[in-house]
């Protein structure tokens, strides 16, 4: 099957004035970052805060009126679920939605939320996809592929579409792939335009799908695991998908964990944007591999901010520990009064917030006559966590970070 240009701008045409038209800016502190020039697509603005809308929406335009009567199914835990029953819901097609066991609640309420029948089956995608295509043969519904589907596909492309009408001299645009379909809407989409600029794909480094089938690998690839990244976490990409987009891209890089956590974060303090893991892969490429992007003007698009409050507030303390700007402290001293409150007085003296502090008598590496205090703290940056780290020595009471 193929994909053109000619598609992808119907599909714009269509999808005009039913979804956000979403900004890209250049972003001069990401740049001064990467070492890149850093324009930034915030899909992330998207009413159901994902550019999934738009593959599921440019679909059910395309539909039938007996099709669209019947309704639609899918399978999917995530942003193509939600981006499909609010669009579904808004032109009164009836939608099922099918999710795995361990779909995270806020994700099943949201799809929900939005009109859809959600069915709670299978261990994983693949299993729920299954149970999916079941329902739609004995229901007569029209089955809707989160990627590997020209449509879907041809709808994701507008992204790209829009990135070079707002910015028409982009050089690289480094594109999260899980299934497939936004980098071969994409990459159909700028190769046709400028067939100069350099396609990267980005894929998690325990689910390197696309990667493993350029290099002749069957089936499903990789270790798996729990990556931030869940959004492009697939075990195999489509088959469709991949057909259409092995021709155009330049190169696959895959990224580890820390990348992902560092990009979330810095797209929240920097851009003051929220971003899932798999939202800001684009980004974790250009820190994970600075020297391929180095002074190339590229196009970032932030996927989708559909990221667990919880996670995202782990992710943020994380960072100010990689920065040292959270730190815990173990000190050992005599037990004797006032040392506590020295010690507090000091780090206070120093302009530092001390957050918790755990006071332990009984470890039995600490001598009978002695006390042991893991104190954590935080501060301005890493220079002024040694400056505190150096003061607590000369007073005598050396630390070492725990």
């Amino acid at each position: 099957m193929t994909l053109s240009l000619d598609d992808i701008r119907a599909a714009a045409d269509r999808l005009k004035g039913h979804i956000e038209r979403t900004p890209c800016r250049h972003s001069r502190t990401l740049s001064e970052i990467t070492g890149a020039e850093v324009w930034v697509k915030f899909e992330n603005l998207q009413f159901t805060a994902a550019y999934k809308e738009r593959g599921a929406l440019n679909t059910l335009l395309q539909l039938s009126d007996n099709e669209a009567k019947r309704g639609v199914i899918a399978a999917s835990a995530g942003n193509h679920s939600q981006g499909l029953a609010y669009h579904a819901a808004r032109l009164g097609i009836p939608v099922t939605i099918v999710m795995p066991r361990n779909t995270p609640f806020v994700k099943v309420q949201q799809t929900r939320a939005h009109g859809a029948e959600v069915v709670i089956d299978g261990d994983n995608y693949d299993a729920s996809s299954a149970v999916a295509a079941a329902l739609c043969a004995e229901r007569e519904l029209t089955f809707i592929h989160p990627f590997n589907d020209v449509k879907v596909m041809a709808g994701q492309g507008t992204v790209a579409l829009e990135m070079l009408e707002d910015v028409p001299d982009l050089e690289v645009l480094p594109i999260p792939i899980g299934g497939g379909g936004l980098i071969a809407g994409c990459a159909t989409a700028a190769k046709s335009i400028n067939p100069d600029i350099r396609i990267v794909g980005v894929e998690p480094a325990m689910y390197p799908s696309f990667t493993a089938k350029m290099r002749g690998v069957s089936g499903p690839a990789g270790t798996g695991g729990a990556t931030i990244a869940e959004g492009i976490a697939v075990k195999q990409v489509g088959d469709i998908s991949y057909g259409i987009v092995r021709p155009l891209i330049d190169e696959v890089v895959l990224i580890e964990e820390p990348y992902f956590e560092r990009a979330v974060a810095l797209y929240c303090n920097v851009e003051k944007t929220v971003s899932e893991g798999a939202g800001a892969a684009a980004l974790a490429a250009l820190l994970a591999y600075p020297e391929k992007f180095r002074g190339k003007k590229c196009g970032l698009i932030i996927t989708g901010g559909n990221i667990d409050t919880r996670l995202l507030a782990s992710v943020l303390t994380r960072e100010l520990i990689r920065d040292q700007r959270i730190l815990s402290l173990r000190i050992i001293g005599d037990d004797r009064p006032g040392l506590l409150a020295n010690v507090a007085k000091l780090i206070g003296d120093f302009g530092a917030n001390i957050i918790e502090v755990a006071h332990n008598r009984l470890a039995l590496d600490v001598p009978a006559k002695g006390a042991e205090f893991d104190i954590t703290i935080e501060t301005r940056d890493a220079q002024h966590t040694q400056e505190i780290m150096e003061a607590l020595r000369v007073a005598g009471y050396p630390p070492r970070a725990v």
